[in-house]
């Protein structure tokens, strides 16, 4: 362990105590910044690495510079190489894995994915999903040389842009045993940027998610209202359920990211997502548009919350995959947002791995 490693874990020591599972502010707060500054270093392509398309050097330079902030604070972090078909071609990617010690042989994994999408428009990735990984590095350095409850896994999916390529070869690579070790997962993929903080659990009904065997499907919502409850304890912005909209009922979401291959193996999950469920989207009140920001349509209705003219508007309130998914632009239409809605998302995801109720 080095000097910084070690000054530092003797500083969480002294804040947390020995038989105390709860957060000094002081220790969340720096975290929180810390979080932000690795969302600048990964997500600004003027100062670090910027958009991250999968399959590009882009989403190379991302895993590689994953390993070296983890290496850097004391941990071996494991590359875990796999190969997947796109458009009739192999391409290759990989996660980047991290175990934190606990006092149980049982595992949480916390994941996010680190490629981006969008690049063609502009975007660089910041919330979707620099804001994640960026996130789960802040909590592996404030936690350096520490012991939880549980291991806590931290997974750094690569591809999850073309099919959750990532974490679909994560869960196929485990085994029986090393699956029934898993007590919970969950995933953070966007989880700044939109008006609304939400916390998801997997959907009551398994054809939503099609996975091989049905008989291992978990649908538990007992990690996402743990997440909920952790985040009205004070000292950030809770987070909510979405509402019932057609086919969701109220705080259930769909397979379309990294939760999906873990709810299909049985292990309870919840999803970390910011958007806003209360806007009459191109789709319904679905979560794809994620602000009433009028700059981000061409004409917003705020009495219908919707657009003024659904035939011949273009926007639609998204940022995820637009121009508008990088840190200047989100700036410029939402200043101090990121920062808060990072430092709440690292501040809940610290309370939950020190006392998970699990």
């Amino acid at each position: 362990m080095n000097k910084r490693i070690f000054l530092s874990s003797l500083l969480l020591v002294g804040l947390l105590g020995c038989n105390d599972s709860s957060l000094s502010p002081d220790v969340a707060a720096q975290a929180g910044d810390k979080a932000f500054d690795y969302l600048v270093e990964l997500s600004d392509g003027s100062v670090g690495i910027g958009a991250r398309a999968t399959g590009t050097e882009g989403e190379t330079r991302a895993a590689q510079w994953i390993q070296d902030q983890l290496t850097g604070w004391g941990y071996s972090p494991e590359v875990q190489a796999f190969t997947y078909t796109r458009r009739g071609s192999q391409m290759s990617s990989q996660n980047v894995v991290v175990t934190l010690p606990g006092q149980s042989e049982q595992v949480i994994v916390l994941g996010a994915h680190y490629d981006s999408t969008g690049v063609s428009v502009g975007s660089e990735g910041a919330t979707d999903n620099g804001a994640g990984v960026s996130t789960l590095l802040a909590l592996a350095e404030a936690l350096a040389g520490q012991s939880l409850p549980y291991r806590v896994r931290l997974v750094f999916f690569g591809a999850e842009e073309v099919g959750k390529q990532g974490s679909n070869a994560y869960v196929a690579a485990l085994s029986s045993e090393q699956l029934g070790q898993i007590l919970a997962m969950v995933n953070l993929d966007t989880p700044v940027g939109g008006d609304i903080l939400y916390v998801h659990s997997a959907h009551s009904d398994e054809s939503e998610y099609g996975c091989d065997d049905a008989s291992r499907y978990s649908f538990d919502p007992k990690v996402r209202d743990r997440l909920i409850g952790l985040s009205q304890q004070g000292d950030m912005t809770p987070f909510v359920l979405h509402p019932s909209f057609p086919g969701y009922p109220e705080g259930e979401t769909g397979s379309w990211s990294d939760h999906a291959a873990f709810a299909c193996q049985g292990i309870p999950v919840a999803y970390l997502e910011a958007t806003n469920f209360d806007i009459n989207g191109a789709d319904g009140y679905d979560g794809y548009s994620q602000t009433t920001n009028a700059a981000l349509w061409d004409c917003y209705d705020a009495d219908s919350k919707s657009a003024c003219d659904r035939e011949s508007e273009t926007q639609w309130g998204k940022i995820w995959h637009t121009q508008y998914d990088r840190l200047d632009r989100m700036a410029e239409l939402f200043p101090g947002r990121i920062e808060s809605q990072i430092a709440d998302t690292t501040r809940l995801m610290l309370r939950f791995v020190q006392d998970p109720g699990l």
